[in-house]
């Protein structure tokens, strides 16, 4: 949302000195007035231009090159090797109650900034006809910034109305605003768990939690065990403080052997399988064999194999890990573990 020029505060947009201190890319560039600039436009103009320079430079295709680096030493499906020996992440977490408290601050301060005239400017700018039509859209470009929903019946109110209905309005929009941001900063955690504790792998950092919930504390809970782990891996030995980790993420196997006999496909690796249960080309044979014989369907329940490692691990859940992200469709396929000696 950065991307948009102007309304600083509903972005939270990097300040004048902020951005003197350290270069910062595509910060309002974007008209608000005249796009619905989003991330996906981004993504369709940006990846095949670098796979276009890419191509250039080398003479070799982008996929080819990521190909290869996933059949490199510590690759998998999801890329190839980390760049740097023994990476980290710092992930700053802090008890759910003092989040929110400080979350619910964080409203206030914005409205102190003056979010909703930033917010009123931009609706009598931009959005005045579009509501007359009936036809505004809070689902593209600025609008999916926190902030626009949770205002709209407040900055919409009928001259008509009362001060008592105008301030019970705006009330409701400052509490809808501050559940919002609650509800984001869950859905970060949440990526966060999805994103890195729940793919363990060679290519993916270790990742080290730190709290943050008493501030008072920095140093003794922060910043000294900061400093600790990044000596260790600079001296590329075991750090004493474990990184965060999932329950079962050692159980995913590599090197496990997996037959597909609706796909005709041998998989190695758990990884690699789970992604193969997930893929379109997958649910289409599952789709065309439960069509041509719809009592398969129970007797390949019945024969069912055990899960595999990846598959329980989807299945687990625990304090860490958000819930599984879904059941498995298994139609078809056989499971083999493939003891490796190395």
């Amino acid at each position: 949302m950065q991307v948009y020029l102007g309304l600083d505060i509903v972005t939270n947009k990097v300040t004048a000195e902020e951005r003197n201190q350290c270069t910062h890319h595509m910060i309002g560039f974007v008209d608000p007035l005249v796009s619905t600039y989003t991330v996906v436009d981004f993504r369709n103009k940006a990846v095949p231009l670098r796979s276009l320079q890419i191509h250039k430079e080398t003479g070799i295709p982008h996929s080819r090159l990521l190909e290869e680096q996933r059949g490199q030493e510590g690759g998998d499906g999801l890329g190839g090797p980390l760049r740097y020996k023994d990476p980290c992440i710092f992930w700053l977490h802090a008890d759910m109650e003092a989040l929110d408290k400080r979350l619910d601050a964080r409203v206030e301060d914005m409205l102190s900034a003056g979010v909703i005239q930033e917010l009123r400017d931009f609706h009598i700018r931009y959005n005045r006809q579009k509501i007359q039509d009936n036809s505004q859209d809070y689902q593209h470009g600025i609008f999916q910034s926190i902030g626009f929903k949770e205002f709209h019946d407040y900055l919409t109110a009928p001259e008509s109305s009362t001060q008592q209905e105008k301030d019970s309005l705006r009330d409701k929009g400052i509490e809808a605003l501050k559940i919002a941001t609650r509800r984001y900063a869950r859905k970060q955690n949440k990526w966060v768990r999805n994103r890195f504790l729940r793919r363990p792998g060679d290519n993916i950092p270790a990742v080290y939690g730190l709290d943050v919930t008493d501030v008072s504390r920095w140093e003794e809970t922060v910043l000294d065990p900061a400093l600790q782990i990044l000596d260790s891996l600079s001296k590329h030995e075991e750090p004493a403080i474990a990184p965060v980790r999932a329950q079962g993420a050692e159980q995913r196997n590599k090197r496990s052997h997996h037959t597909c006999d609706l796909c005709d496909k041998v998989i190695i690796g758990d990884l690699e399988w789970t992604a193969h249960l997930k893929s379109k080309k997958h649910h289409y044979h599952v789709r065309k064999k439960r069509k041509c014989d719809p009592s398969c369907d129970q007797s390949q329940r019945t024969s069912a194999p055990s899960d595999s490692a990846a598959e329980t691990l989807l299945k687990d859940s625990c304090d860490t890990v958000a819930p599984g992200s879904g059941d498995q469709d298994s139609s078809g396929t056989t499971h083999e573990e493939v003891p490796v000696t190395l």
